[in-house]
């Protein structure tokens, strides 16, 4: 049973909302916060990705709350069993399992403006709260591409991010359809068990070896035993990363440099010549994701890997045909073709102070103040919101700055009798046009390729473009003064 009434009610119990959830409970205990999962667990995309070889791309020390560090990784880059793992600890540990609904789905949230609260509908019944915060993730829900003839496949059909592990690939006429990140890790997997895997790329990706390596027991003694060691290695990894911003947004020119290291990876690893040309990129390094791995590259250097360059073109009952009218028997397709950042289905559930969903006010192109708040929408928190992914380092590390940015508008709203803050048009409009200035110039918006950071305009509301310390600075105290505010009535305060 769900409480008719919140303070703060968090939708979305992955990295995000334990972020959140545990930020609120820190600065106080006695919070009157519920959490909604719409799963049946907490661990939101590391609970959801279950496909062969699911791993983290950013190291673990950094890619981990730094108010739980952990001793325990196996890796250097964790295993998606092991992050799951390690989340539902942080879970149990700090006590939040009580205050977390699971199996229970919003199915839509709208500003009340004359109780001054949100009403949310969900899978459970209503709930109303006076503060709403959406840690829904940016890459929850998979995307599909539009094939003529999608309905018509007989065969056995499912996106990376669902994986059908009751489906046995052994002997499987495999066509893997998108070669990104999650691609990347489950073919060399895979590979051994299928009889044929044809492979279809629509734009190849610059591949950098993984160093990934097994953390033995003398150094996991070592953090148990002298933690500051540990946050010693995290704030050494945190600070190679930042230096990639030099590169990525602020000099460029410096790109090409490490472009050899990839050009050197793909020569070694592919001897085929025709492959290694469809396997070389046309656009800077950087512009899109770089991939990490040790064995993608070699893997469709197989004489049993079709790599197909020419885009997949119509599906059939048992087969696939590319772009140049090529085709080929398959029994088993597996969408390795992302999410839908742009076009987060949150949007579309949460009606603002107009009555308009985020996703009619954005159009298709979202935006945000500090990544976080959105005019016309009082009291909404976005975790993980537009302009706040990260080319080079950890994701955690924004949400943890977002949630210092939401507990101290909590905290003022508090110590100030504040019932409603709703960002001001001019405050968004003018931090936005500074994102966007300042994204111009780098790798992501003038690398010369085509990513899933660019909405149908062309214009990027996904990347941020400098140093994460700096969101993290802008992010440390709420400015309320670029707020219009509504003071609490008697009993209404935050």
């Amino acid at each position: 049973m769900l409480p008719e009434s919140v303070q703060v009610l968090v939708v979305g119990a992955g990295f995000a909302g334990i972020a959140a959830a545990a930020r609120i409970l820190d600065d106080d205990p006695s919070a009157d916060i519920l959490v909604i999962e719409r799963a049946d667990d907490v661990g939101g995309t590391w609970r959801d990705n279950t496909y062969p070889g699911c791993a983290c791309d950013v190291p673990t020390s950094l890619y981990s709350f730094s108010f739980a560090p952990s001793p325990d990784w196996t890796h250097t880059f964790a295993r998606q069993p092991e992050i799951y793992r390690y989340l539902r600890g942080v879970v149990d540990s700090l006590g939040l399992r009580r205050r977390i609904v699971t199996g229970c789905e919003l199915l839509s949230a709208t500003w009340d403006s004359t109780t001054q609260r949100w009403i949310a509908e969900t899978s459970h019944g209503t709930v109303t709260a006076a503060v709403l915060v959406a840690a829904t993730g940016a890459l929850s829900t998979p995307k599909f591409p539009n094939v003529p003839g999608i309905e018509r496949f007989t065969g056995t059909m499912f996106h990376s991010a669902t994986w059908n592990h009751e489906h046995d690939l052994t002997g499987r006429r495999v066509a893997v359809i998108g070669t990104g990140a999650s691609a990347v890790q489950f073919v060399p997997e895979i590979v051994d068990r299928a009889q044929r895997l044809t492979v279809f790329q629509r734009t190849p990706a610059w591949v950098v070896p993984r160093l990934d390596r097994t953390l033995g027991r003398l150094e996991k003694a070592l953090y148990r035993r002298f933690p500051a060691t540990q946050k010693a290695v995290r704030g050494a990894i945190y600070g190679y990363r930042e230096a990639y911003v030099s590169a990525l947004a602020h000099h460029p020119g410096i790109l090409p440099l490490v472009s050899n290291v990839a050009k050197m990876h793909l020569r070694r690893q592919v001897k085929n010549p025709v492959k290694r040309a469809a396997l070389t990129p046309d656009f800077m390094i950087g512009c899109k994701r770089m991939l990490l791995s040790n064995d993608w590259l070699s893997t469709l250097d197989r004489d049993d890997v079709d790599l197909v360059d020419s885009g997949l073109a119509a599906i059939g009952e048992n087969s696939v045909t590319d772009a140049r009218g090529n085709e080929y028997d398959i029994d088993t397709i597996i969408f390795a073709t992302g999410f839908t950042p742009t076009e987060p289905p949150v949007s579309h559930t949460l009606r603002g102070a107009d009555g308009r969903t985020l996703a009619e006010v954005w159009g298709g192109s979202p935006n945000a103040y500090r990544g976080t708040t959105v005019h016309g929408f009082p009291n909404l928190f976005l975790m993980y919101g537009p302009n706040t992914n990260l080319g080079h380092s950890s994701i955690v590390y924004m949400l943890e700055s977002q949630a210092n940015y939401l507990v101290s508008a909590l905290q003022q709203m508090r110590r100030h009798d504040i019932a409603v803050i709703d960002v001001m048009k001019q405050s968004q409009a003018q931090y936005n046009s500074w994102i966007h200035d300042s994204l111009s110039g780098t790798v992501w918006n003038a690398g010369g390729c085509s990513s899933w950071y660019l909405d149908s305009e062309g214009r990027n509301p996904v990347m941020w473009p400098t140093y994460t310390f700096t969101f993290r600075n802008s992010t440390r105290t709420f400015d309320v003064d670029e707020y219009t505010t509504i003071p609490a009535s008697k009993g209404a305060t935050v």
